[in-house]
């Protein structure tokens, strides 16, 4: 298992692209990004648990229920979600692309992320389209940078790994920066692959995998309405399709959970206004939810991801946030430590403070990503959360986000 270069284009067989076809007022920002398998590709998804949900996640949903598609659209600066006729333009939208690339529009992923309730025009997607194509290569920045919206970084990564002596690459994308809560965030994921899987072992491991990644992201404690995460598998690999669990199930679960975790990391670290990135551990738990609920439950506390931006070594707020999360713990026997690249400094245990130094603590926690771990000393699961700290700045990037 290797980190490579490539992002989405590293697996054999696909290309991308990412233009600025006029959705977004600032020309200098890409509004509209393509992802195209040179073959059809087996697919799977997982969406948002939002109930108001974005007209292209709905149209995704039903091409994607014969497991297959072969092309990935993303526009960038309108939701396309509360629109009156928001179905009709991701239709229209999968219509004109299948034409251009001589695909069934059933075949292609069609997604959107930006202002909700504003109207979207099908004109500048049906005028970039082309060009779009035209530009279709092996890089896949241009289309990383296409689907961010407050993203202030290109979130892209990508892996080899071996299948029956075949080598497979598993590559992805991702925005995500505001409205980043667990059980999705505004988050646009999409994976390629080359290797040969078949949609069932597809949708197993994607499914399994994000209840300990993507579902393990908060920013600010809200759920989009249009958070995907999609991953097309083409098989050119040539190794013999996994159709069943085992060894070869369980490398490319390796493989998938390498990218996701990645890609976790990046959009905490760059999350709206954020300095730092938040990475809870929690050890020791009497059971796997235990610890899940107690991880979610201190990053996205506002207090403590307050103190993380003040460098302010308060425990308590750890404490506080384990205390209302609902899991069943004992207080009485939580360690908390705060880690960075400066050190580790046991802050406090048994549930009660110690003696440390301050001076230390802050110099731990000056850096840009910090360590919570929480020791809950009753067991032997464990979990891991991802976070950011809270500034200022999340205020005004909100404040003034529609207009």
């Amino acid at each position: 298992m290797q980190i490579i270069n490539g992002g989405v284009c590293a697996a054999k067989g696909f290309t991308a692209n990412g233009i600025h076809c006029g959705i977004r007022k600032n020309k200098s920002k890409r509004d509209l990004s393509l992802i195209v398998s040179d073959v059809k590709a087996n697919a799977a998804a997982v969406y948002t648990t939002n109930l108001v949900k974005g007209a292209p996640l709905l149209v995704t949903k039903k091409h994607l229920e014969n497991g297959t598609a072969q092309a990935i659209i993303c526009n960038s600066g309108n939701a396309n979600t509360c629109n009156a006729n928001g179905e009709e333009i991701a239709v229209k939208t999968c219509e004109i692309l299948g034409k251009k690339l001589n695909i069934d529009a059933s075949d292609v992923v069609v997604a959107s992320t930006g202002v909700i309730g504003q109207p979207l025009d099908i004109t500048p997607i049906e005028n970039g389209i082309p060009e779009l194509i035209a530009g279709l290569g092996a890089n896949s920045d241009f289309a990383a940078e296409g689907i961010m919206t407050t993203d202030t970084k290109m979130k892209e990564v990508a892996v080899e790994f071996n299948i029956g002596g075949k080598l497979c690459k598993i590559g992805g994308i991702a925005k995500g920066s505001g409205m980043i809560h667990p059980n999705m965030a505004t988050m646009l994921v999409f994976i390629t692959t080359d290797c040969a899987i078949s949609s069932e072992m597809l949708q197993k491991a994607l499914s399994t995998d994000i209840q300990t990644t993507f579902n393990m992201v908060s920013v600010d404690g809200d759920t989009s309405t249009n958070d995907m995460v999609v991953v097309l598998a083409n098989g050119m690999a040539e190794n013999d399709e996994i159709t069943t669990d085992g060894d070869e199930f369980a490398t490319f679960m390796e493989a998938l959970n390498t990218v996701c975790v990645n890609l976790c990391r990046k959009i905490a670290a760059d999350g709206e206004g954020a300095t730092k990135l938040l990475e809870c551990v929690v050890s020791n738990a009497e059971t796997l939810e235990i610890a899940k609920v107690v991880a979610k439950s201190v990053v996205c506390s506002s207090l403590t991801k307050a103190a993380m931006f003040g460098a302010d070594a308060n425990w308590g707020r750890v404490l506080c946030a384990i205390g209302y999360s609902g899991a069943k713990v004992d207080v009485q026997k939580i360690d908390v430590y705060f880690k960075s690249a400066k050190g580790e400094i046991l802050v406090c245990e048994n549930g009660a403070g110690v003696d440390f130094s301050e001076e230390k603590a802050k110099e731990i926690l000056l850096e840009n990503e910090i360590e919570i771990l929480v020791n809950l000393n009753s067991g032997n699961a464990s979990s891991t959360a991802w976070g950011c700290d809270l500034t200022y700045d999340y205020v005004k990037i909100n404040g003034d986000y529609r207009t």
